[in-house]
């Protein structure tokens, strides 16, 4: 039986030796061997250019991040909101009285819109500005109506929906006007605005952006 002794140089022995060398050249063909069988289409010499260069970048495949759909909240629909009665006014809450803050807040609110309704103030300005305020707390009156049992009725406006106002009248009555057929008064300091209301059927968010043209007199 042949034994195997192996035998540790140190690095002067191993540079006697040219062991390094040795090591150096059997790396080298080991390597040519490789790529030889790696990739047989490619030529020698164009392999030794590939190994000339800084860098050898292998393939690679990324992970491609799954981006988490954020789930919107969503609000309460129409329906909703009407079986829970959001919007209901409770009959115990139905009185003029409780509400005449909010019609002088409303007024403060439009004489800053106009910058301070004075004598002089041109009109079609200030229906302008009214027509594209917010209503509510406004007093309102049905001057001309199809129906003649809403003319005359005056009150504060408490809501305002797309079709229809709901004022509270001083019999602290609650009262739920068509838009549709009827023309509105708006008054505020002496100046008196009129509003047909077959086209001021807008939801009152959405008549910032709304232009309205001035018309003389339209038909119910």
């Amino acid at each position: 039986m042949k034994s195997v002794i192996y035998h540790t140089f140190s690095q002067k022995e191993a540079k006697e030796y040219d062991v390094q060398q040795l090591e150096g050249q059997r790396a080298e063909a080991f390597v040519s061997a490789f790529l030889r069988r790696s990739v047989p289409r490619m030529s020698q010499q164009a392999c030794e250019d590939q190994l000339q260069r800084k860098a050898v970048i292998l393939e690679y495949f990324t992970r491609q991040k799954r981006k988490e759909k954020k789930k919107k909240s969503k609000g309460l629909s129409a329906k909703e909101r009407r079986d829970l009665q959001l919007f209901d006014i409770k009959p115990e809450q139905q009185r003029y009285s409780l509400f005449l803050p909010l019609h002088e807040l409303w007024k403060q609110y439009i004489r800053d819109l106009c910058n301070g309704l004075k004598p002089d103030t041109q009109p079609q300005m200030i229906q302008a500005k009214l027509l594209k305020a917010d209503l509510h707390g406004a007093i309102i009156s049905v001057t001309k109506s199809k129906c003649p049992s809403y003319v005359g009725v005056t009150g504060i406006l408490l809501q305002e929906t797309k079709h229809v106002f709901k004022i509270i009248t001083k019999e602290d009555r609650l009262k739920v006007i068509p838009k549709l057929n009827c023309v509105f008064a708006v008054e505020i300091d002496d100046f008196i605005s009129y509003i047909y209301g077959s086209k001021f059927q807008l939801r009152s968010s959405e008549r910032s952006a709304k232009k309205f043209k001035g018309k003389g007199t339209i038909d119910l």
